[in-house]
C-alpha cells in the first residue's frame, strides 16, 4: 500500500486561496488514483475530488463549485488540491486516498491507502 503525507492546511480568511499536497512514498504513485476527502466536525466524510492514472478528473459539483482543481505530479509522486475562494463551510480535515485502479472515483471505501489529513480552516 502507499503511504501517504497531506501537507498544506491552515487558517486562512472567507475567499481565500489554499494548495494542498499528497505525496506519496513509492515510486509506483503513477499506477494509483488519487481521492480527495474532507470531515468535518459531526458530518460524514465526503468525497471531494479524484484524478485518474491517466489525469483524468471528477468533481463533487455540489461541493467544488468550480472553486477547486486537482492535477497530479508523477515526477514529485504528489497530486496538488488547488482550493479558490475558501468559504467557511470548506472547514473540515481533508484526506487523500489512493487506491490501486486507474479510474477515477470518490467512493471511500474504494481505497486502500489514506493519508494522515490535514486540517483546513476557513474563518474571519
Amino acid at each position: 500500500q502507499e503511504q501517504l503525507v497531506e501537507s498544506g492546511g491552515g487558517l486562512v480568511q472567507p475567499g481565500s486561496y489554499l494548495r494542498l499536497s499528497c505525496t506519496a512514498s513509492r515510486a509506483t504513485f503513477e499506477s494509483y488514483s488519487i481521492g480527495w476527502f474532507r470531515q468535518a466536525p459531526g458530518k460524514e466524510r465526503e468525497g471531494v475530488a479524484c484524478v485518474s492514472t491517466t489525469d483524468g478528473t471528477y468533481y463533487n459539483t455540489d461541493i467544488v463549485k468550480a472553486r477547486f482543481t486537482v492535477f497530479r505530479d508523477n515526477a514529485k509522486n504528489t497530486v496538488y488540491l488547488h482550493m479558490y475562494r475558501l468559504e467557511p463551510e470548506d472547514t473540515a480535515v481533508y484526506y487523500c486516498a489512493a487506491r490501486r485502479s486507474g479510474d477515477c472515483s470518490i467512493s471511500a471505501p474504494s481505497f486502500g491507502s489514506w493519508g494522515q489529513g490535514t486540517q483546513v480552516t476557513v474563518s474571519s
